[in-house]
C-alpha cells in the first residue's frame, strides 16, 4: 500500500479469466446451444463482381427443418456504420466472392447448410477489379453505380460518384509547391500492404431474439456493443432502448469483431420467423471467407530537406484498400491523412488519402486503425533518407522529432496538453537498445563516417548481437 492506495503497477495480477481458459472451461457464445434455437447458415456468392438475374430456393425449402429462407428483397437497403453502402444481403448485384446472398433459418445447423447448398443462383458476370492500381485507373469498372446516392452516417467522409474512391481526404499545409522546388535533397519511397485475415480462434457468432414488447436480444461476439444498437436503430427503426446487447467471453478479435455484420443478418432471420431465437455461427472457411478482413495499404511518401537536413517538405499518397464495402475504410482513410507525417515536424504537407472499393472481401479495423501501415512507410523512408543524407538515422530523427509549438498537418498547435515528448522518447529508447554500442558494426545500418553539414568520428564501441539475422 502506498497513500492508502494498493500498488498494482510492477506486480504481478492474476487474470479474472485466467482458471477458466488455462483449464478449457471457458464457454464462448459458439458453445452454447438453448432449447428451441433455431439455425441460420448463409449463401454465399461464387462470382466476386455480378448482377444477380434469380435466386431460386425451391430445393432448399425441400430440406426438411427448414423454417425460412431470407433473400436481399427483404431488406435492399444499404447499411454501414460511416457511409451506408453495404446491404445484409446483397441485392441485385455481388461485389465480393463469399457474399451473403441469402439466409436459411432451420431446426438444425447441418439442415441449415444443406439448404443453402442448394440455392441456386444465376449471374451475369461483370469485369473484376482486382487491386489497387486498377480501381485508380480513370477506365476502371465502376463497383458502386449509385455511390452519389448513399447516405452519410458521419460528415467528414467524401466519395467521388463514378469512380471507385469511396472517400477522398486531402490535408494541405503551407506552400508544398514552392518548399518542394527549394529542397536540397528529397526522396520518394513506395510500399504495398495486401489484404488479410485476423483469424481468431473464435470465429464469429450472432444470436437474436424479438421479444413480444419488441425488445431485440442481442448476443454477439462483437468489440462494438453500442455501433450494433446503433445500426439496428438506424437502419431497422427500432428503439435504442428495445436493443438489448450482450458480449460473452471473446476468443480474439484484433478490431475484427467490431464490425457489425452478423447481427443484422441473425436480426433478418429471426423476424423471418416470429422472433424466435435464432443462431448465426459461422465456421473457419466462412469467417475467413465471408466475415470483414484487414485493409490493404499503398503508401508513396516523398520528403525533402533543406542545407541543415530538416524537412521542410512531405508528400503523402495513401491508396487504402476497403474492398466492396467501406465499413470502417472509411474512417481509417482519415486517421491516415490526419497523422500522416508521424513524430516529425514538416511545415509544407501535401496529401491525398483515398479509399477504394475494389471486388475482395470488405475491410475493417484492425490494431492501430492503419497506423502500423503508415507508420512503417514513414519511419522506413526516413531510415532511407538518413542513409542517403550520410546522417545518423536517430539523429536525423531527432532533428526532425515534432516539438511544442509546432503544428500537426491539419495545422493544430501543440502544447503540453496534447503531445509528449517525442525526442525525449527517442533518446530512452536510443539508450535502452544500446545504439552506440552496436550501431557501427551492424551491416544493415551502415552509418557512413561523414554526417550531413558535420564531421563525426565513430568508434567501434562492439559487435552486433549474433541473434540478430542480418536479412531481417
Amino acid at each position: 500500500m502506498q497513500n492508502g492506495f494498493p500498488k498494482i503497477v510492477g506486480t504481478a495480477e492474476q487474470r479474472i479469466d485466467a482458471v477458466e481458459k488455462s483449464t478449457g472451461n471457458v464457454k464462448y457464445l459458439g458453445d452454447k446451444l438453448l432449447k428451441g434455437m433455431l439455425h441460420a447458415k448463409i449463401a454465399t456468392s461464387t462470382e466476386a463482381h455480378a448482377r444477380i438475374k434469380s435466386v431460386d430456393t425451391s430445393e432448399a425449402w425441400k430440406v426438411p427443418g427448414v423454417r425460412a429462407i431470407v433473400t436481399g428483397e427483404t431488406f435492399p437497403f444499404p447499411i454501414g456504420p460511416i457511409l451506408a453502402d453495404r446491404p445484409p444481403i446483397a441485392f441485385e448485384k455481388v461485389r465480393y466472392y463469399g457474399e451473403p446472398v441469402a439466409i436459411v433459418v432451420a431446426d438444425y445447423p447441418y439442415q441449415a447448410k444443406q439448404a443453402a447448398n442448394k440455392i441456386v443462383i444465376e449471374y451475369e458476370k461483370l469485369p473484376v477489379v482486382n487491386s489497387l492500381e486498377q480501381a485508380f485507373q480513370s477506365d476502371a469498372p465502376v463497383i458502386h453505380e449509385q455511390l452519389g446516392q448513399y447516405t452519410k452516417i458521419i460528415d467528414n467522409v467524401y466519395p467521388v460518384p463514378g469512380t471507385n474512391i469511396a472517400s477522398h481526404i486531402k490535408i494541405r499545409k503551407g506552400e508544398f509547391g514552392q518548399a518542394w522546388a527549394s529542397c536540397k535533397d528529397t526522396i520518394t519511397a513506395t510500399y504495398s500492404f495486401n489484404l488479410s485475415d485476423h483469424a481468431a480462434m473464435e470465429t464469429r457468432s450472432a444470436t437474436v431474439e424479438i421479444n413480444p414488447d419488441g425488445r431485440v436480444i442481442v448476443h454477439s461476439t462483437s468489440q462494438s456493443p453500442f455501433t450494433i444498437k446503433k445500426i439496428l436503430n438506424q437502419f431497422f427503426n427500432i428503439e435504442v432502448g428495445k436493443v438489448v446487447v450482450h458480449i460473452p467471453m471473446l476468443g480474439g478479435a484484433f478490431g475484427g469483431k467490431g464490425a457489425v455484420q452478423l447481427e443484422p443478418l441473425a436480426y433478418l432471420a429471426s423476424s423471418a420467423v416470429g422472433g424466435k431465437l435464432v443462431k448465426l455461427h459461422y465456421e473457419c472457411e466462412e469467417d475467413m471467407m465471408t466475415a470483414p478482413c484487414h485493409i490493404g495499404f499503398n503508401a508513396t511518401v516523398k520528403l525533402g530537406v533543406n542545407e541543415e537536413g530538416k524537412l521542410i517538405a512531405g508528400q503523402y499518397t495513401f491508396l487504402i484498400e476497403a474492398g466492396a464495402y467501406s465499413d470502417q475504410a472509411a474512417g481509417i482513410t482519415r486517421a491516415a491523412a490526419i497523422d500522416c507525417t508521424g513524430p516529425y515536424h514538416i511545415p509544407n504537407v501535401w496529401c491525398d488519402s483515398y479509399c477504394m472499393y475494389t471486388n475482395h472481401p470488405y475491410a475493417t479495423s484492425f490494431r492501430g486503425y492503419g497506423h502500423p501501415e503508415l507508420t512503417f512507410a514513414i519511419e522506413r523512408t526516413m531510415d532511407q533518407f538518413a542513409k542517403q543524407l550520410n546522417m545518423d538515422p536517430i539523429e536525423f530523427r531527432l532533428l526532425n522529432a515534432i516539438k511544442l509549438g509546432h503544428s500537426t498537418p491539419t495545422q493544430s498547435v501543440l502544447n503540453e496538453n496534447n503531445i509528449g515528448d517525442a525526442a525525449k522518447c527517442m533518446t530512452r529508447a536510443k539508450e535502452l537498445i544500446e545504439w552506440n554500442r552496436y550501431k557501427n558494426n551492424c551491416p544493415w545500418i551502415q552509418i557512413p563516417e561523414r554526417t550531413y553539414g558535420r564531421q563525426t568520428n565513430h568508434r567501434n564501441r562492439g559487435s552486433c548481437p549474433k541473434t540478430i539475422n542480418r536479412n531481417g
